[in-house]
């Protein structure tokens, strides 16, 4: 098969297909869409080397589970041991012997095949078209934040980042408080939550302080800053962002503050689907170039600039 394969340097390859294991199906990658943590894997994040990509709708060509050929799916990318310490906490999405689709100890699906354990599928409904159900597993991880926190229609909440997450963060966000801001740096990415009646400002906007949380989704270290700049004294910064460099963290105010810093990762599928399905998080205008797997290194290259999501067709 074809795949983008990243080993120091990104190129198209051909590699064989993978072979399902016990329990696992064998995927046919139909679309797949480009994060930023796939960006910062091609700078070194996680170490990772192999196939990237974590964001992908497919079919399912082989598998034990007769009710699941054929079907078309999306999947989460942690796949666990089910044996271990935090397993049996029943915190899977930090099993300590996991490998992450794309990302850790698994190629990905920047492919045109790729293997998932049964278990991490989902029936993708028949209403979601291909290019949307790809952001399926990035609005699961906006709906995290939902599962970390009580939020309610009093809370003030800001969104820093206008990029993919922090679009998506800041539309799930709104379905529990209206009272939610999305602070970025791109007038026309920000016009995008504004056709949803979704407050914005511009990074260089004043911009009131004292909010009760913090969703930090710039891709920077400014972000963290900026957030505890905001945040209330015992309110809430959710982390979003991941980085391949280091950073330095700032300890003085959230100690004085006592602001709770929560990191916030993967998140559930089923009411990402379902707020796709029934258009409660709209992604169609987000969605800024489409180009096929053997464009994909060129894909990628453009995702890093000012773009909003890049879909690759396989």
């Amino acid at each position: 098969m074809q795949a983008l394969v990243f080993d120091g340097e990104l190129r198209l390859a051909d590699v064989p297909t993978p072979r399902p294991e016990k329990d696992e199906a064998l995927v046919r990658v139909l679309s797949a869409g480009v994060c930023n943590t796939d960006l910062e894997i091609l700078k070194g994040y996680m170490g990772f080397k192999g196939i990237p990509g974590h964001e992908f709708v497919g079919i399912v060509e082989e598998c034990a589970n007769e009710h699941l050929r054929g079907k078309r799916v999306v999947g989460e990318i942690n796949c666990v041991c089910h044996r271990c310490e935090y397993c049996q906490l029943e915190m899977p999405h930090h099993c300590l012997n996991r490998s992450v689709l794309g990302i850790q100890n698994r190629n990905g699906a920047f492919a045109e095949y790729l293997t998932l354990p049964e278990e991490n599928l989902h029936l993708a409904p028949p209403s979601v078209r291909d290019d949307v159900a790809v952001f399926t597993e990035p609005v699961a991880a906006a709906f995290r934040i939902t599962e970390q926190l009580t939020i309610t229609a009093s809370d003030r909440v800001i969104v820093l980042g206008d990029g993919k997450l922090g679009q998506l963060a800041a539309q799930v966000m709104w379905l529990y408080t209206k009272q939610v801001t999305c602070v970025g740096h791109h007038a026309w990415k920000l016009e995008l939550l504004k056709n949803l009646n979704i407050g914005t400002a511009l990074s260089t906007d004043p911009v009131e302080s004292g909010v009760d949380i913090v969703v930090e989704a710039t891709g920077s270290y400014e972000g963290l800053r900026r957030a505890l700049e905001l945040v209330r004294p015992e309110g809430t910064v959710i982390l979003k962002t991941t980085v391949a460099q280091p950073t330095a963290l700032e300890l003085s105010m959230p100690v004085i503050n006592e602001v709770r810093i929560v990191g916030s990762r993967c998140g559930p599928f089923r009411p990402a689907l379902e707020a796709l399905a029934l258009g409660n998080v709209e992604v169609r205008p987000m969605i800024t170039e489409t180009y096929p797997l053997k464009d994909g290194v060129f894909a990628l290259h453009r995702a890093g600039e000012d773009v909003m999501k890049v879909v690759i067709h396989v």
